[in-house]
């Protein structure tokens, strides 16, 4: 933050990861398509090396630069790879909107299909 009279920095900001999966979380949802956030995910490493992690959404920060890891259900009868794209580029936008930070990837990984909640038929162009 820059002091407007003198333009030498004033303090610092730092964004938790927490706040990011949450804008993360926030800009998933609004899609089309999206059924939820996977609840939880697992791997053969976290399995062998006793660590699971509970959290749909990764955040690897370093320089500035996030890479975003989601795990998502969709709903039933979705065309994946335009939900995904889509999924990326709100949550791009959104990370870097509201916090500055330049966002260099969003991996989806998509964890389920929910049955139960059909998708409403998308639009052929």
């Amino acid at each position: 933050m820059l002091n407007n009279d003198s333009k030498q920095p004033i303090g610092s900001l730092r964004i938790s990861r927490d706040v990011i999966a949450t804008i993360t979380g926030a800009a998933t949802r609004e899609i089309e398509g999206v059924a939820d956030l996977a609840p939880f995910t697992t791997n053969i490493k976290g399995w062998l090396m006793k660590k699971q992690t509970a959290k749909p959404i990764a955040i690897d920060l370093g320089d500035d630069v996030a890479v975003i890891d989601i795990h998502v259900i969709l709903k039933a009868g979705t065309r994946i790879p335009e939900v995904s794209e889509k999924i990326q580029v709100a949550v791009k936008e959104a990370v870097q909107n509201m916090t500055g930070i330049a966002v260099s990837k969003v991996n989806i990984n998509v964890a389920g299909i929910d049955f139960g909640t059909p998708a409403a038929p998308m639009a052929q162009n």
